[in-house]
């Protein structure tokens, strides 16, 4: 197989997919001049539209077979559209073309990679950053600074390859972390897809409650704006994360719902004795991390 034998600097660069991770990766990328040309693919007409406009992008299409130009692929779009993609992506591109997914579960999408033709080099990407709004108008050029950068090599994947997609989140000042990608979508269920579940459940009790007193919302300030607000993210993104990692989010939200359970047993009881040391313990925890 040829290896890539180009830098970032003179690659072309097709992004699939420009809501807020794969604008704020073309607008990185154009801040930096990083590249040498950024190809843009969505369905969206307005956002090809702001894009061609900002100069964000050099060209821009709502067909795929604008990325056969390019030397590198990436697909930001929802993890079930790019295992969608996947393989029309794999039948245009050329030889030695790096095909990266932003997805944010890997075990799936690593999978469907290992069907690409041999002539291509894949690898799997995640970036551990987002916001709760999204779309293009939410893209900012800032996004993955100082974020972690996930990498999912495949058996398949090339030294220089692993090495380049490396190099590219350095470029967006991310920090690269090389994971296996069963033990990434293990992790990332407890930290990052249990939290939204919560955030959703959360509303939906609250909207419960507010039926029965129209002030509800009314009182809710900061503590409860800021444990819901990932549940107005991105609906279609979320339900494909969901349930292209369903068996960890599933066994999260069970060890979730034990303690709950043993948290509203010890409310009941009034067992003060036992409820501080769970809220001094989680409060210890908490201050160390951050």
């Amino acid at each position: 197989m040829k290896e890539p034998p180009f830098s970032l600097r003179d690659a072309t660069v097709a992004i699939v997919g420009l809501g807020l991770m794969g604008g704020s990766l073309a607008m990185a990328l154009h801040a930096q001049n990083a590249c040498r040309k950024i190809l843009g693919v969505t369905r969206n007409p307005a956002t090809r539209q702001a894009a061609l406009s900002g100069a964000i992008v050099d060209a821009a299409s709502a067909d795929l077979t604008l990325a056969a130009e390019a030397d590198v692929i990436i697909l930001a779009t929802p993890v079930r559209t790019i295992l969608e993609q996947l393989p029309p992506i794999g039948a245009i591109a050329r030889e030695g073309t790096i095909i990266m997914d932003l997805g944010s579960t890997k075990l799936e999408t690593t999978r469907a990679m290992e069907g690409l033709p041999a002539h291509v080099e894949p690898i799997g990407g995640h970036p551990m950053c987002g916001k709760e709004t999204f779309g293009f108008d939410a893209a900012d050029a800032d996004l993955y600074r100082n974020a972690v950068f996930v990498l999912t090599p495949l058996a398949r994947t090339s030294t220089s390859t692993l090495a380049f997609a490396g190099s590219l989140a350095g470029t967006l000042g991310a920090r690269p972390v090389v994971l296996d990608p069963a033990r990434h979508d293990k992790i990332v269920a407890a930290i990052s897809h249990l939290p939204f579940a919560l955030a959703a459940t959360l509303m939906r009790t609250a909207d419960e409650l507010a039926r029965a007193d129209d002030l509800l919302y009314v009182l809710a300030a900061s503590g409860f704006r800021d444990t819901s607000r990932l549940a107005a993210g991105d609906t279609t993104m979320m339900l494909d994360i969901l349930l292209t990692n369903h068996e960890n989010v599933a066994a999260a939200l069970r060890v979730y719902a034990h303690h709950l359970d043993e948290l509203a047993e010890l409310i009941d009881r009034q067992d003060e004795t036992t409820l501080r040391a769970i809220l001094q313990d989680a409060a210890m925890k908490r201050r160390k991390l951050f």
